[in-house]
């Protein structure tokens, strides 16, 4: 049994809310367990420089922790002059995640900015951004069809993520800060709903791991990032089968 009473295949409680922010095309709050982040996505009728004239959009994103989000204060970045490493590596994935399963072409020379600001951080930040993000990007989506701005979804497919790892010899599914900091393996999973996998970020924290146990963290990580699919489809009105 974990920290929290979970057993190893079990995501914590996961929730979404829409239209968080209701001056923004699209946005939520998700919450997956006592992880908490506001996600919204912004449409901009224009592409940056380097992609004008040829046709096609850009989605791209954002990623803050807000000061209080952890234990202790976290210094605001704009203080700094520039986000950290760990910042921009994370809206770079949040960025690759979402474009992974957009149409650039449908979604015509539009910049879709989308923003993942954390409320409350308890692990597995920059997963609970992309499963965010997506249903902020999907409001958006509909919101230009709604217009009449675009003739159909840009959308191909879902995308969603989870951290998994090996927690006291277990092989773990999302796991929470406590877990995370004493993992033996620590990995994020990004996959489509339709199970294709967009980016696998995995390390040994405390010594090698076989391939048998990669494996079987993906199985985790497959079977968890489906139910997500699922919350997902409940939040943007599709029917849902758990």
């Amino acid at each position: 049994m974990r920290v929290d009473g979970r057993a190893p295949d079990q995501l914590r409680p996961v929730k979404i809310d829409l239209g968080f922010m209701p001056n923004a095309e699209g946005s939520c709050l998700v919450s997956m367990g006592d992880t908490r982040v506001i996600c919204t996505a912004t449409v901009e009728p224009s592409v940056p420089r380097w992609m004008q004239g040829r046709g096609v959009g850009w989605v791209t994103a954002e990623y803050s922790m807000l000061p209080r989000s952890t234990t202790e204060r976290v210094p605001r970045e704009v203080n700094k002059g520039r986000p950290s490493g760990r910042t921009q590596e994370i809206q770079r994935l949040i960025g690759r995640s979402l474009r992974a399963v957009t149409d650039m072409k449908l979604l015509g020379e539009r910049t879709v900015w989308v923003d993942c600001d954390v409320l409350q951080a308890d692990g597995g930040t920059r997963t609970a951004s992309i499963t965010g993000a997506f249903v902020a990007l999907a409001q958006a989506f509909a919101s230009l069809e709604e217009r009449g701005d675009i003739t159909g979804s840009p959308l191909i497919d879902s995308v969603s993520a989870v951290s998994v790892g090996i927690v006291g010899g277990a092989p773990c599914l999302d796991l929470n800060y406590a877990e995370d900091s004493t993992a033996q393996v620590d990995m994020n999973v990004v996959m489509t709903g339709t199970g294709k996998i967009v980016e696998v970020q995995g390390t040994a924290e405390q010594g090698a791991f076989e391939r048998s146990e990669l494996d079987r963290l993906l199985d985790l990580a497959t079977d968890g990032i489906l139910h997500l699919a699922r919350h997902q489809e409940a939040a943007l009105g599709a029917p849902v089968d758990e």
